[in-house]
C-alpha cells in the first residue's frame, strides 16, 4: 500500500508541475500579447490626436481668411501640448514665434512634415 500511496503522490505531483508549466507559458504569451495589443491601442490614440490637431490647424489656420482669434490660438495651443511631443512643441514654438512670413512658412512645412511623420511611425 505504501508504494501505491507513493506512486499516486508522485503522479499527482507531476500533474500540477505539468499544470503550473502549461498555465506559465499561456500567461507568457498572453502577456506579450497584451502589450502589443497596449502599444497599438496608445499608438491609435496618438495617432488620432496628431489627425485632430492637423485637422484644426489646416483648417482654422491655412485655410482661414482672417486673422486667428484668441480662442482659436488657445485651442491649438493646447492641442499641440495634449500631444506631448517635444518635437512638434518645439515646431509649434518656432511657428508662433516666426517675425517674417517667410520663416512662418518654413515653419508650417516642417511642422506639416513632423505631424505626417507621426502618423507613419
Amino acid at each position: 500500500m505504501p508504494n501505491s500511496n507513493r506512486i499516486f503522490i508522485i503522479i499527482i505531483f507531476g500533474a500540477l508541475l505539468i499544470g503550473n508549466a502549461f498555465f506559465g507559458i499561456n500567461y507568457f504569451f498572453n502577456y506579450q500579447e497584451l502589450q502589443k495589443i497596449d502599444y497599438s491601442a496608445k499608438k491609435i490614440e496618438t495617432n488620432q490626436r496628431v489627425i485632430d490637431f492637423t485637422s484644426m490647424f489646416i483648417k482654422e489656420v491655412l485655410q482661414a481668411d482672417s486673422e486667428v482669434d484668441f480662442e482659436t490660438r488657445l485651442s491649438l495651443e493646447n492641442a499641440v501640448r495634449a500631444l506631448k511631443d517635444e518635437q512638434v512643441l518645439s515646431e509649434w514654438q518656432n511657428f508662433t514665434g516666426s517675425k517674417t512670413e517667410k520663416s512662418a512658412q518654413d515653419s508650417v512645412k516642417k511642422l506639416l512634415e513632423i505631424l505626417v511623420n507621426k502618423i507613419q511611425k
